[in-house]
């Protein structure tokens, strides 16, 4: 370091380090640099970033559940007509005749035939959906395909009430429901035998449950003359709340399931939430065919109809339509019915 320079290090600073080449700038020495202390802070004190960039959509939805729709399970389901079809008709035959002794010359004995035409009226009913541009810009930031989700709604409000048509009819109409047939039987009453509590399923052991069951299928038997047995196919409808007593043991671990199988192995059985009725819980035994015709079957004129997009100025919406028979029952003496269980 020069002389120079070391002669006004002592003189400003009052330090003299012999064999130091240098340690401050020179820059600092001539007042090149700032070295003031920081001042204020402009901006507002922060130590993250915005909540929302640390936020993750998944793009998975979850839906909400619904009751599952079980009628066309029970009894099927068949198309009759189209939406321009109003009523539809169902021709009954019966045989009728008479015998009598035989003669060469005798003209008496007569066979013929009855014919009945029972109706049914169908029902048409409809919902829309509507979206806008932007609403689907919007939705699309959530990764959200809006307008295909209103059509997963709009066919899932149309095939709701088709199931609730199919058994529970539409008032005012000729239109009826397995649960409310008009030509249904009357439900008969499960027995007091195998509980002090009353004639509830929850209160019964396995044997008088089952006795229930083989109670419903002598009143089918009686209601079918004889058309009907054990090996017949048949279903057993009920709530998945009735279902559950099914697994109720007796005192040889046999449950009524174990029960039921062995000694009608044909049956099949069904639940439906529809079958908790206002009246108590109800039981259905229906022999599924009997010579070769269908008991019952759910009809429907339309099983979706999607009319024209229509355009507004910004937005779109889009009508769907439905329509339905109800249950068509062709013999309701071939349904059994046991409430109160």
């Amino acid at each position: 370091m020069r002389n120079q320079e070391l002669s006004l290090l002592e003189r400003d600073f009052g330090i003299v380090l012999n064999g130091v080449v240098d340690f401050v700038p020179e820059e600092v020495r001539r007042g090149g640099l700032a070295m003031d202390a920081a001042g204020p802070l402009v901006t507002v004190s922060n130590s993250g970033i915005p909540a929302y960039l640390a936020n993750y959509v998944d793009p998975e939805l979850v839906r909400v559940l619904v009751t599952p729709m079980k009628a066309a399970e029970i009894i099927g389901e068949s198309k009759k007509g189209d939406w321009t079809t109003l009523t539809t008709t169902f021709p009954v035959v019966e045989s009728t005749g008479e015998v009598s002794g035989y003669g060469d010359y005798n003209t008496n004995g007569r066979s013929g035939a009855n014919l009945n035409f029972p109706q049914r009226q169908s029902y048409h009913y409809q919902t829309i959906t509507e979206w806008g541009e932007r609403e689907l810009e919007m939705a699309g930031l959530a990764r959200v395909n809006w307008a295909g989700e209103l059509n997963v709604a709009s066919a899932l409000v149309l095939n709701k009430f088709q199931n609730a048509s199919y058994f529970f009819g539409i008032a005012g109409l000729q239109n009826y429901g397995l649960l409310n047939d008009p030509n249904l039987n009357a439900a008969i009453s499960p027995d007091a035998a195998g509980t002090s509590n009353g004639t509830t399923w929850a209160t019964k052991d396995a044997t008088a449950i089952f006795g229930d069951v083989k109670k419903l299928f002598g009143k089918l038997q009686t209601q079918m003359g004889g058309n009907v047995d054990m090996q017949s196919k048949m279903t057993l409808c009920m709530s998945p709340t009735t279902e559950v007593h099914l697994t109720t043991t007796n005192q040889y671990n046999v449950n009524v399931y174990d029960l039921l199988k062995k000694n009608f192995p044909n049956l099949r059985i069904e639940t439906a939430v529809q079958y908790s009725t206002a009246s108590g819980e109800l039981v259905q035994l229906i022999a599924d065919e009997v010579d070769g015709t269908t008991t019952a079957f759910a009809a429907f004129t339309e099983k979706l109809r999607a009319h024209a997009i229509v355009r507004e100025t910004s937005s779109f919406k889009q009508k769907k339509s439905q329509g339905t028979w109800g249950a068509i029952i062709r013999r309701p003496a071939a349904i059994a019915q046991l409430l109160g269980v």
